[in-house]
């Protein structure tokens, strides 16, 4: 964060220390990347979960598709190989619907809760700022009557330009106190409050995969009776689309 100096109404005087100034930006900073990592984390969150989802309900529409294939009626193996399928989508399926569900609950939901903080604080860095620009546009003022000629009329508007600037030091310090009190605090907190999240997001990952893990490998014990290698198979393919190719209604003109 950098702060834009204001070129009216300076005061000659230092009126917040570099070294505090610094402290500030340093913390507001750190506030400010934690903000956008904790956007972007939701972000991609979603994304992944709507993904996920995607993907097994089109698993489950191809074996539903595969079902009204007319092959199924013609070839009983064919139709206990894609009813095996079918049963296995729908159980990656509903798995994969309560995973979602957990990440949800657990880790979207949460996330979106604490970046729901950032406006406020954003709000008070806001008045904090505020409250500075009117802290040296005052300071400057008193300054001025500082540097005149001490007389009567001038002795008056310095006196008031101190009582004025009394109460707006008094509020930009106690502002700038809070935030540099609370900021590190906010800032050390989000570790207690995201590592359940976390956690919660690894269990439900190690659970769905370890059910996908018994799922395709039932499936694979029904659908590898046989016993053919991939080669094989692909030779027995080639061979076959070789004959359908002989055909003369597919023949080249």
């Amino acid at each position: 964060m950098s702060w834009i100096p204001f070129k009216i109404g300076q005061p000659k005087k230092q009126i917040v220390p570099k070294t505090v100034e610094r402290d500030f930006e340093r913390e507001y900073g750190k506030l400010q990347q934690l903000e956008e990592q904790t956007r972007r984390l939701q972000k991609d969150l979603k994304k992944s979960t709507d993904a996920d989802l995607a993907m097994s309900k089109s698993a489950v529409k191809i074996s539903l598709d595969l079902l009204s294939n007319p092959l199924c009626e013609q070839d009983q193996d064919f139709l206990n190989m894609v009813t095996a399928l079918d049963t296995a989508m729908k159980r990656m399926d509903a798995f994969n619907q309560e995973k979602v569900n957990q990440i949800q609950k657990t880790v979207i939901e949460p996330l979106k809760k604490f970046g729901s903080v950032f406006p406020s604080l954003n709000m008070a860095v806001k008045r904090r700022e505020q409250a500075l620009q009117d802290y040296r546009r005052l300071q400057a003022k008193v300054e001025k009557y500082e540097e005149k000629e001490k007389t009567g009329p001038v002795l008056a508007k310095l006196h008031q330009a101190r009582e004025e600037l009394r109460p707006v030091r008094d509020d930009f310090e106690a502002k700038n106190k809070q935030l540099l009190d609370e900021m590190p605090r906010f800032y050390n907190s989000r570790l207690d409050y995201f590592q359940p999240s976390f956690e919660s997001l690894i269990r439900a990952q190690v659970v769905y995969y370890s059910e996908m893990h018994k799922i395709f490998g039932d499936l694979t014990q029904q659908l590898d009776q046989s016993g053919h290698p991939d080669e094989q198979r692909e030779q027995e393919n080639e061979a076959k689309l070789s004959e359908l190719r002989a055909l003369s209604i597919v023949a080249d003109d």
